[in-house]
């Protein structure tokens, strides 16, 4: 069945692509408080996207695993927000994720649009080390149960599994950090006993350049590459660049209230206070030239 010609959604969604800690909450927020924007109730719906791929044993699903059940599965939830949220003329998803496996995303939602928001790794790594280590972790039972509702139920008995799983070391004082956090980049699972630093390296650089190689496949009136650094600089001109970009009218006082709300105090917070290894700046090397980070 052709998607494009039997199934067209009636939105546009807007796909945020970016390694995790590298604003891509702060930007799908900014977003979503304009009018005509819409999202899910939790921060990720990552099983939405590894459903019927649950066993592939990390996040860089390849293109032809998108078949056409997976893909009806996935456009019918992107239809269900949608109409939930009184049909909005944007529905924006972001889960880091989707960094590693582009070229899968597309070949669900073809129609997508996507941003691509980037953030100096060495920032990210302090970052997520405090992710990996449980320090920024959300308690409360309702942030849990927010995302749990979009856990397709045959896979929720796998995912509470892995759930308690990547924290029994830290809960047993077996190890001081999380088994597994954040995008799974092809041989993390190999990492066992890597300094956390580097693993926190390798999963931005992996996050980036394969963000990188996939949107470049991408018609470029489909892509639009934003620096972290940038948005926390000017957070209204920067989202008023996203909204020209998506052909969205808005009112300036509108997109002045937005932006209010996006803030960029940890910039440059990685390179101030983190005396990284010569082994992290190697694996971050390619990705901070590429996207013209001084070293």
């Amino acid at each position: 069945m052709n998607i494009e010609q039997h199934d067209t959604l009636p939105f546009t969604p807007l796909v945020i692509i970016g390694a995790g800690r590298s604003g891509t909450n702060a930007l799908r927020d900014a977003l979503t408080r304009l009018p005509g924007f819409a999202t899910w109730p939790c921060d990720e719906i990552n099983p939405i996207w590894r459903h019927g791929n649950i066993s592939w044993p990390n996040d860089e699903i390849p293109s032809d695993r998108a078949t056409p059940r997976i893909r009806a599965f996935i456009r019918k939830a992107f239809r269900r927000i949608w109409i939930a949220s009184d049909r909005p003329p944007f529905v924006v998803e972001k889960t880091c994720a989707n960094s590693l496996r582009v070229p899968f995303v597309d070949a669900i939602l073809p129609e997508a649009k996507y941003v691509h928001i980037i953030r100096d790794g060495r920032d990210v790594v302090l970052s997520a080390s405090k992710r990996w280590k449980g320090d920024l972790e959300l308690p409360g039972l309702p942030y849990f149960i927010a995302k749990a509702r979009y856990v397709p139920m045959p896979d929720v008995p796998i995912y509470g599994w892995r759930f308690l799983r990547s924290r029994l070391g830290i809960l047993t004082g077996r190890q001081d950090h999380l088994s597994v956090w954040g995008p799974r980049y092809k041989g993390m699972e190999a990492e066992t006993g890597t300094p956390l630093e580097l693993i926190c390296a390798r999963q931005w650089s992996a996050c980036v350049d394969r963000a990188d190689s996939g949107l470049a496949t991408i018609e470029p009136s489909r892509v639009h590459t934003l620096r972290y650094e940038d948005m926390a600089a000017d957070p209204f001109a920067r989202l008023s660049e996203v909204l020209d970009f998506l052909g969205a009218e808005i009112p300036q006082s509108a997109v002045t209230n937005a932006a209010q709300g996006f803030h960029g105090g940890s910039v440059g917070k990685g390179k101030r206070q983190a005396t990284l290894s010569d082994m992290s700046l190697a694996a971050m090397a390619h990705a901070l030239s590429n996207h013209r980070y001084e070293m």
